[in-house]
């Protein structure tokens, strides 16, 4: 069984702050050690339910050379391999190659959710809001569909419960998730202890894994409509005099293509 873990920093137990995951700032080394963590526990669980080959991916932003190179090498479970600055949404080296499986660890909710802690859709874009046809999505949708383009499933979310709910609504009711705090507000949460939020995803994806539950790749429908909704007018220029992109209106960007990856070529460049 060959398993792709995709990580994020922000749906972390322990972590609330831009400090705790952001490269070079006082508090990042101990944002670094509770994600590596995180990450940890769900390779010992990935490997109890009998994966063979395990790859994660970092693809936390965190600024400079730190950016999708946010693990601590030294801790990580001898179990995996990892994969670090590789451009975010574009590693498909295991999908070609036959994945039966993918987990997303440290997940945040989509930009704007009350509950959702340190919530966003790509930190770098100021993108108010994502649809994909008809679907609102973030991060977590967009990884989906990445791994839905190539038939993946994915069977294990873990992060705050804004995201598990997020998660569910797009990917399905049965959909194994694991919530280790609760968002009191975009900047707090009630949290579990990490070493108890570790056990629970390893525990979790040791049943997800077992379980193979059958949930679908996400695919969105063909052909695809992409809408985003921009924060202000001049991130309008990233996008302008592109194949296949419109402009209803000053804050909204239109992206058509005959599939979701074509659609997303268009607007999500390297």
């Amino acid at each position: 069984m060959r398993i792709l873990i995709m990580t994020d920093m922000e749906g972390v137990s322990g972590i609330v702050a831009w400090d705790q995951v952001n490269g070079g700032k006082p508090m990042y080394e101990e944002g670094r050690r509770l994600y590596t963590e995180e990450i940890n526990a769900a390779v010992r669980g990935a490997r109890a339910a009998g994966a063979t080959e395990i790859v994660v991916v970092d693809c936390h932003g965190a600024g400079g050379d730190w950016t999708f190179n946010s693990l601590v090498p030294e801790l990580l479970d001898p179990g995996c391999e990892w994969v670090a600055k590789h451009p975010w949404s574009r590693y498909t080296e295991m999908f070609e190659t036959g994945c039966d499986a993918a987990l997303f660890v440290g997940m945040h909710a989509r930009a704007n959710t009350p509950d959702g802690v340190m919530c966003h859709t790509i930190s770098t874009t100021g993108w108010r809001s994502l649809r994909f046809n008809d679907d609102e999505v973030g991060e977590v949708g967009i990884n989906a569909a990445l791994c839905g383009h190539y038939g993946v499933p994915v069977l294990l979310v873990t992060g705050d419960e804004a995201v598990c709910r997020e998660s569910r609504e797009l990917l399905g009711e049965n959909l194994p998730v694991v919530a280790v705090k609760r968002g009191l507000s975009r900047y707090s949460a009630r949290q579990i202890p990490p070493v108890r939020a570790r056990q629970m995803i390893e525990d979790g994806t040791r049943q997800a894994l077992q379980d193979m539950p059958n949930i679908k790749p996400y695919v969105p429908s063909a052909p695809t409509k992409i809408t985003i909704e921009l924060d202000t007018v001049d991130n309008a220029s990233h996008h302008r005099g592109r194949q296949g992109v419109s402009f209803p209106d000053p804050l909204t960007v239109v992206s058509e293509g005959r599939d979701w990856m074509e659609a997303w070529n268009q607007i999500w460049g390297w």
